[in-house]
């Protein structure tokens, strides 16, 4: 590779963006890298907005730099009631209606092309519920699934691919229990560890990022 050919995969066009939101309008990110064809356009949802979660958390950039190097446009946007955005929390359910809104903002745009769904944390939650009422999705990417947490053993009940992408010190979700629900999945479904210090992926977001692109690139 080229010396040009190499740093041109860094090169990002941001697009900062309102989304028309069922609660009101949504801060929005679309980036892509402007020398290279789109291939697939990809939601990147961040994790909980009670606990500082917004789209600019480190995964979740990680998570979108990885699938754009892979030929993605990425999408990030704010929950209702995040920074920007409009409205108040509502508990997973308004912030999943959010996710829908901001999905069909992005096939607007791009309704050529295939689609895929990535979150974080609360985020991979969203997605694997969205990606399990909608058709069409190409890949589910759950990034730090919280396999501990009450409810998220009856989320990813789908035939869409699903890629989980774990730290193996994640305390959210660790080894015995992430494992434990990954066999309860039926259809075509991916672990990949990430050898991290905890569930924010410390010292291991470049792995982390290489593992998000590896699975973007696959397909």
């Amino acid at each position: 590779m080229t010396a040009e050919g190499f740093f041109s995969r860094w090169i990002t066009k941001i697009d900062r963006t309102f989304i028309s939101g069922p609660d009101g309008p949504l801060e929005a990110l679309m980036e892509w890298n402007p020398q290279v064809t789109p291939r697939h356009v990809a939601l990147v949802c961040h994790p909980h907005p009670l606990f500082g979660g917004t789209m600019h958390n480190k995964v979740v950039y990680r998570i979108a730099r990885g699938m754009r190097r892979a030929g993605a446009v990425a999408l990030r946007f704010n929950y209702r009631g995040v920074n920007l955005s409009e409205g108040s929390y509502d508990g997973g359910v308004g912030e999943a209606e959010d996710a829908r809104a901001a999905l069909e903002y992005l096939r607007s745009r791009y309704p050529e092309l295939p689609f895929s769904l990535a979150g974080f944390s609360f985020g991979s939650r969203i997605i694997l519920k969205l990606g399990s009422e909608i058709s069409g999705p190409s890949r589910l990417i759950a990034v730090g699934y919280p396999a501990n947490l009450d409810g998220s053993g009856d989320l990813g009940r789908t035939n869409v691919p699903r890629y989980f992408i774990q730290s193996t010190h994640d305390e959210f979700g660790p080894v015995a229990a992430m494992e434990a629900y990954f066999k309860t999945l039926d259809g075509p479904k991916q672990l990949i560890w990430v050898e991290a210090e905890d569930h924010f992926f410390a010292n291991a977001l470049d792995k982390l990022e290489e593992a998000v692109f590896g699975v973007a690139k696959s397909s």
